[in-house]
């Protein structure tokens, strides 16, 4: 008979930015692919996040300085695998989702892969939020030309290219920023829809207007950004 032979999992880290997600954690863990290693960024947990991502098998990174890009950049910097993708602790969004995204990165025909949300169920994304996003990509689509419909969380691209990027932002640009300067390298850009859940407790950024308009000014001043500035924007 012959023997059954299978390849090892891929090398994938993925990056998860934690602040006070208990509920969340065992749902969002349980759903990170097989062979893949869960880091859960803690940024100030205060309801034992931490220790129940622990519990569940992840590496826990514990980032004391607040924002979601200090938190994003601190798991970053953490990785060791060759592929790292990003994903909100919050529920909202499926770990195993990623794993075509991996699969379209490892393929090499493409070098950052995004997902769209599409949201699922009345109020799972506020009108507030869903409008600042919509602004924010036809500003992406004026300043870099991506025809790109979300800025979400969900994403994957090679490590090393990530750091050669050079990151500054720390706050909610983060993500807006790996978009922009990898743009600005000519990398390939891909979107794909996956849907979008009712998060697990409040939003720290978009769950009120307030929230939403801080995250759009931080974004406002990545999109002002020249391609050859390289200056710290965390503020």
């Amino acid at each position: 008979m012959k023997a059954v032979t299978t390849s090892p999992p891929p090398d994938v880290d993925v990056v998860l930015p934690c602040l006070d997600e208990a509920r969340a954690l065992p749902w969002v863990l349980s759903r990170v692919p097989a062979g893949w290693r869960a880091l859960v960024v803690d940024n100030g947990s205060t309801d034992g996040s931490a220790d129940i991502a622990r519990a569940h098998g992840a590496t826990v990174v514990t980032e004391p300085r607040r924002g979601f890009g200090a938190a994003c950049h601190a798991g970053l910097t953490a990785a060791t695998a060759d592929v790292v993708c990003f994903c909100d602790c919050d529920a909202s969004l499926d770990p195993a989702l990623l794993v075509p995204f991996v699969r379209e990165i490892l393929a090499g025909g493409t070098d950052l892969v995004l997902g769209r949300r599409r949201p699922q169920g009345r109020g799972t994304w506020p009108a507030h939020a869903r409008a600042g996003n919509l602004a924010l990509a036809r500003m992406l689509r004026r300043r870099t030309g991506l025809r790109l419909h979300d800025l979400g969380p969900l994403r994957a691209a090679r490590r090393e290219a990530l750091l050669a990027l050079g990151l500054t932002d720390r706050r909610s640009g983060y993500p807006l920023q790996m978009v922009v300067r990898a743009a600005d390298a000519g990398w390939r850009v891909t979107e794909h829809d996956v849907p979008y859940l009712p998060r697990t407790g409040a939003s720290k950024v978009t769950g009120t207007w307030r929230g939403t308009w801080h995250a759009v000014r931080d974004m406002r001043r990545v999109l002002a950004e020249q391609p050859d500035l390289r200056e710290e924007t965390s503020g």
